[in-house]
């Protein structure tokens, strides 16, 4: 008995200073990363926030068909395409190096993690992205005096996004490019544009994007146009198929920053895909 009421004595004294001693320790506050805000490697044309895992290889197929006004004259756009290889590697969880081929450039990148959004915490993820691109296109029959160094456009992106929620995807891309030559006197060969893209996901397995770019400084008399493309994403198996319209054949960033010259009002557009196996 006596040892009962000695119990019920000490009990709130021992409770109280265990309360006090956790109270000087400070519970983890965990920072759970938002992840997929998409799920491929670009939108259409611009890149999203995603990134290779570490030791990850892709190789990919990127296909824009003829323009579709050209009717049955280019089989619908069957005619003319531009294809473009390319083998992006994962050096790390933050960093992608990558090469690619195309009828219109050779292009070399890297893309890599800056900080991710976290939930209830820091509010979008941001990338950077760095490209030099070898233009394939100019024609030393057309330009005697061309250089190799003539050929090169350096590309800088800051891929800024925001996941809303499992459905919504939004993402800005202020960009920064250069071009070693310009056909037009009038336009400076140091560029600007600020890119718009989302993706929102409309079934289990399909997703609808759209992407923009903005040039900021282009001259007034160029005949070249801002690139719109809007497509469909489709989730294979741990794999994305991505089928697309837009107005830029070009598939490179000096490609189709610089030198879109489709016109959605004409129906100007071309039809495309991306497509990406892992190894």
């Amino acid at each position: 008995m006596k040892k009962l009421i000695l119990f019920l004595f000490l009990f709130p004294l021992l409770t109280y200073s265990q309360d006090d001693l956790l109270s000087g320790v400070e519970t983890p506050v965990t920072k759970e990363k938002v992840t997929s805000a998409f799920k491929a490697l670009k939108i259409v044309n611009l890149e999203s926030t995603k990134l290779a895992a570490k030791g990850d290889l892709y190789f990919v197929v990127a296909h824009r068909f003829g323009s579709v006004k050209d009717g049955f004259e280019g089989f619908y756009g069957l005619d003319n395409a531009n294809t473009q290889i390319k083998f992006i590697y994962g050096l790390t969880n933050g960093l992608n190096i990558s090469a690619a081929r195309s009828e219109f450039a050779y292009d070399f990148a890297t893309k890599y993690t800056l900080l991710p959004q976290i939930k209830d915490g820091f509010p979008v993820a941001i990338a950077g992205f760095n490209s030099l691109s070898i233009n394939n296109t100019l024609k030393e029959s057309l330009y005697p005096k061309l250089q190799f160094q003539n050929r090169l456009t350096y590309v800088a992106q800051l891929l800024i996004s925001r996941k809303f929620s499992e459905r919504l995807s939004l993402e800005v891309v202020p960009t920064f490019f250069h071009e070693n030559f310009v056909e037009d006197t009038e336009q400076s060969n140091s560029q600007y544009a600020v890119g718009f893209g989302g993706r929102y996901k409309f079934a289990k397995r399909w997703s609808l994007n759209v992407d923009y770019a903005a040039h900021l400084n282009r001259a007034s008399n160029s005949l070249y146009k801002n690139p719109l493309s809007i497509g469909f994403d489709l989730e294979t198996g741990g794999h994305v198929f991505q089928m697309h319209f837009t107005s830029s054949q070009a598939i490179d960033e000096a490609g189709y920053l610089g030198r879109t010259t489709g016109d959605w009002t004409k129906g100007d557009v071309f039809f495309g895909f991306n497509l990406a196996r892992v190894f």
